[in-house]
């Protein structure tokens, strides 16, 4: 059982290195914060998105981008709300 347990574990490292590989190409520049060259974009961006809530903007939109909207807000929801349990250590109210 033992002899098999070798190739077996480096079996799976080699598959897990290109995924791994892919991850850490992507997590370099999806999980950095942003830095102060980014911010005049990040107005533009918010600008952008008053203005097109003002203008109506949103009615044009189709229901597929609809739909992952409102996917995006459900799930930054669910980070403010798991980052709350976390904060409480308690699921249901604070341990007072």
């Amino acid at each position: 059982m033992a002899a098999k347990v070798g190739p077996l574990v480096s079996k799976l490292l080699a598959d897990a290195r290109p995924k791994f590989a892919t991850f850490l190409k992507y997590a370099k520049v999806e999980l950095t914060p942003p830095s102060p060259g980014d911010i005049p974009e990040i107005r533009a961006g918010i600008g952008r998105l008053l203005s097109g809530a003002k203008n109506g903007k949103w009615k044009q939109l189709t229901v597929r981008e609809g739909w992952l909207n409102s996917l995006v807000a459900v799930e930054v929801l669910c980070w403010f709300y798991v980052g709350e349990c976390i904060g409480k250590r308690h699921i249901v109210g604070y341990d007072v």
